[in-house]
């Protein structure tokens, strides 16, 4: 039984600890004779990359990715592929205080009453540090993903930081890459710069809400019942530390639409079926319907604060707890690449499986 490990016929395993030495992943499953280089992957480690500005986390780590198997000559031989992101920056010492301690939010308590012990340095494996390994996994993903399938385009975005949401007739794109965070809608941005700056002076955090949306993505993938490609997405994303909820195209707004509203329109077009609205979010019956794969998770406050709450002590007994040490003030700002990383990884593994039971043959409309 592998509970670090997802994906079915692409398959990842992700180990190492906040703190420890190093961290990384074993990617299983690659396709062979995919072009894959350290300094491919690299581009990916770097858009998630800690202490790139004022609004996340000061820990300066390199995120420099190692490959030690599975790629000959810059191709992937069809072999495991390891990879490795050693730790350079860790301050072990700033969690000293809280080695008999259980912070509120975080996974300590539960940790302990699971295991009987924890890595109590920067939260060990529940760390989100452990997200590097699977930005690297996503990479040799997208390289696959760009050979397989190359009209295919993943783009991460954030929406939604507190209670202040972008305003969608403002969205732009090429917005995504010139501000801190990968968002759509310029003024927003600007805003939540200022609204950010006064919660981490007040030693605060804030949540945020994520979207990511794959464009090119070919019918048939998914399959019923219980290999539902928006079953696996949603789990990808839940996996994702701090993420509390995760929706597919209208999601939970859904409840508040009527049939006449919600469903959408069919028409055939010059290449084939098209789509009057998209609220499934691409997905029919668990299966792609050519449309683009639309999805959000909401990440909650960094629980990590400078601020006391109460809590308790190993010994049962009363304290409060004041979190030392570098964390982001939104630990939103950095899942967007993480995300995008495991959309990536989601998509390549139902491909896989859907060229291993249909051929990738299609059923013919008109």
């Amino acid at each position: 039984m592998s509970l670090n490990s997802f994906g079915h016929l692409f398959r990842v395993t992700t180990w190492g600890e906040s703190h420890g030495p190093a961290l990384g992943a074993t990617v299983d499953g690659c396709p062979p004779g995919v072009e894959i280089t350290e300094e491919a992957l690299q581009v990916w480690l770097d858009k998630r990359r800690p202490g790139q500005n004022k609004h996340t986390t000061q820990r300066r780590e390199p995120d420099a990715v190692e490959i030690l198997s599975g790629v000959f000559e810059g191709r992937s031989t069809g072999t495991p592929i390891q990879l490795m992101i050693r730790n350079t920056d860790q301050r072990s010492k700033d969690y000293g205080d809280i080695a008999e301690t259980f912070r509120p939010g975080h996974a300590d308590i539960a940790y302990h009453l699971k295991y009987g012990l924890r890595d109590y340095r920067g939260g060990g494996r529940s760390s989100a540090r452990e997200t590097a390994a699977r930005v690297a996994a996503g990479g040799v993903a997208r390289a696959a993903l760009s050979a397989l399938l190359p009209d295919l385009k993943i783009t991460g975005y954030m929406v939604q930081m507190g209670e202040k949401k972008i305003d969608r007739t403002r969205i732009n794109m090429d917005e995504v890459a010139r501000n801190d965070f990968w968002c759509p809608d310029a003024t927003a941005a600007a805003e939540w710069s200022d609204y950010l700056d006064a919660l981490r002076k007040d030693h605060n955090s804030v949540g945020a809400m994520i979207e990511v949306t794959a464009s090119g993505v070919p019918a048939g993938l998914g399959a019923p019942v219980y290999g539902k490609l928006d079953t696996d997405l949603a789990a990808a994303m839940m996996s994702i530390n701090a993420v509390k909820g995760v929706e597919i195209g209208e999601g939970m707004a859904a409840a508040a639409l009527t049939g006449r509203d919600n469903a959408d329109e069919i028409f055939m077009g010059p290449n084939g079926p098209e789509y009057g609205s998209n609220h499934a979010g691409g997905v029919l019956g668990g299966i792609s319907s050519g449309q683009d794969v639309v999805l959000r998770f909401a990440v909650k406050p960094t629980s990590s604060i400078l601020l006391p709450r109460r809590s308790i002590k190993l010994d049962g007994s009363a304290t409060e707890v004041v979190t030392k040490g570098r964390h982001d003030p939104c630990v939103g700002i950095r899942a967007v690449p993480v995300a995008e990383a495991m959309m990536a990884c989601v998509l390549l593994d139902h491909y896989l499986l859907d060229r291993g039971q249909t051929g990738s043959k299609r059923g013919t409309i008109g």
